[in-house]
């Protein structure tokens, strides 16, 4: 069992987030019933969120419009292990398992785009090893038919 992140077979912390960096790709890598499977995903450093203002920058507003700001707050990675509910019931019952970071990105945009770049790449959706069930909310293991044969090209 190992709460740690991986990158480059080191141990990844704090210190080794490059500046500018928005999140990563990674992989979780468990043993389930003897079986190892895999889940691929993407993880955020940080996130934009939106709170309500206090009480003393409300009393010296005049406009009440503006009663809320965006801040930037860190996310706690580091002992993130995904939203996949059979990692998180295997890792509960005791289950090996360990993380690796497969690429840094550097915006909301090539986050998602790497993410679904490996999962396509890696054919999730048609390879039992993996526990993802979908892409992009759009394209999901269950309805994908496995047994279409293709033409050469």
């Amino acid at each position: 069992m190992e709460n740690t992140w991986k990158f480059n077979k080191k141990e990844f912390t704090d210190e080794m987030v490059p500046e500018g960096a928005f999140g990563f790709i990674y992989v979780i890598k468990i043993k389930i019933d003897g079986v190892t499977k895999l889940y691929v995903g993407k993880k955020q450093f940080y996130a934009n969120r939106t709170v309500k203002k206090g009480k003393r920058e409300l009393a010296v507003m005049k406009d009440k419009r503006g009663s809320k700001k965006k801040t930037v707050s860190k996310l706690s990675y580091a002992k993130y292990i995904g939203s996949n509910k059979t990692i998180k019931e295997a890792i509960e019952n005791g289950a090996a398992y360990s993380k690796h970071i497969l690429k840094i990105c550097f915006s909301k945009m090539e986050l998602t785009y790497e993410e679904t770049r490996y999962l396509f790449k890696l054919d999730v959706l048609e390879n039992d090893k993996y526990l993802n069930d979908n892409i992009l909310g759009k394209f999901y293991k269950s309805k994908i038919n496995k047994n279409v044969t293709e033409e050469t090209i």
